[in-house]
């Protein structure tokens, strides 16, 4: 026996060397998207950097659970890091949730600037003090523009038109301001609700719109542009608390790289995909996005949603960099 419990006890100070942590890193995007690759990328650095103390394993396309989910997941312990709408934290943490007010961003320069701003910074560590969750990084997810079945030019021309929309009220607000019928259809059967006429239209960015091949069911595409859309990386409390600052950093600073390289990609494609939607058929309509605009700042207050005129004021002002 004693010669036993020398062994193990000689074993024991080799063990935190080659011990690895196993991680679980959720999203609902398809493997095809660059939120995916760029996290199994991501994955990659971190496991690089850190000498393999991390094997983070990535679960697209909703195999954890609905983006619902994957947002509780983060406090049950389920997951350790997601990649998600910010509109989702902000159940938890309100303020958050700006970016989603319709055209509260000029264009993608204009969310990637704010990215790195201090008014994100401290809308992060207000969600931080809340949740204990780390917001460590936004990638552009792209501009939501309408695809339809019946054609509009103006907000009036919107009434009476059955839109999916998601159900979260940052969403609703442009299509019911202009007299839209809005229904939440689970995203996975938008495809069959737009086919068989349970809805006339949604709304997504040209990318979701390709990847989900609504462009095969819809006739038109509205350049409605009302949100400019994105994704924060987000790492769990847990995760957070036992990391080193020397491994917080590591996490930080690939979650930013990855970022910024899946929103490169979205915005070459989204450049691309005007055209390839013309080709395939499609009416592709430019609106005066000033009209929209005028009427949902009529029609829903900042406050109603749960946002601060202070922080929407600091956005406005912010100057996109040229990127």
């Amino acid at each position: 026996m004693l010669g036993l419990t020398a062994a193990v006890a000689l074993t024991l100070p080799a063990l935190p060397a080659s011990a690895q942590t196993k991680l679980k890193w959720a999203h609902v995007y398809e493997t095809s998207e660059p939120f995916h690759t760029q996290s199994v990328w991501a994955a990659q650095e971190i496991a690089k950097r850190t000498n393999n103390r991390y094997q983070i394993d990535v679960y697209p396309a909703s195999q954890l659970g609905k983006e619902s989910d994957i947002n509780q997941g983060l406090s049950l312990g389920t997951v350790d890091m997601i990649i998600s709408g910010p509109s989702f934290a902000a159940r938890s943490y309100p303020p958050v949730g700006i970016g989603y007010y319709p055209y509260i961003f000029r264009d993608a320069s204009h969310l990637l600037t704010f990215a790195k701003s201090d008014v994100f910074k401290e809308l992060a560590k207000g969600y931080s003090d809340k949740t204990g969750h780390q917001m460590v990084a936004l990638t552009y997810y792209g501009v939501r523009h309408t695809s339809t079945n019946k054609p509009f030019k103006t907000c009036a021309e919107m009434k009476g038109l059955k839109i999916r929309v998601p159900d979260a009220p940052a969403y609703l607000a442009m299509p019911r301001s202009c007299g839209a019928n809005t229904t939440p259809i689970a995203f996975a059967e938008v495809y069959l609700a737009l086919q068989n006429g349970t809805v006339d239209a949604q709304e997504n960015p040209l990318t979701t719109i390709e990847a989900k091949k609504f462009y095969e069911v819809q006739k038109h595409i509205v350049l409605t542009g009302h949100i400019v859309d994105h994704l924060a990386t987000i790492i769990s409390k847990q995760l957070w608390a036992k990391l080193s600052d020397e491994d917080k950093k590591i996490f930080n600073d690939v979650a930013q790289e990855a970022a910024v390289r899946a929103s490169a990609e979205i915005q070459a494609k989204e450049k691309e995909l005007i055209e390839t939607f013309k080709q395939k058929g499609l009416t592709v309509t430019e609106v005066n996005k000033d009209e929209f605009k005028d009427v949902v700042m009529k029609n829903v207050s900042l406050e109603s949603l749960g946002y601060r005129k202070s922080d929407y004021d600091k956005i406005q002002a912010l100057k996109s960099e040229g990127l």
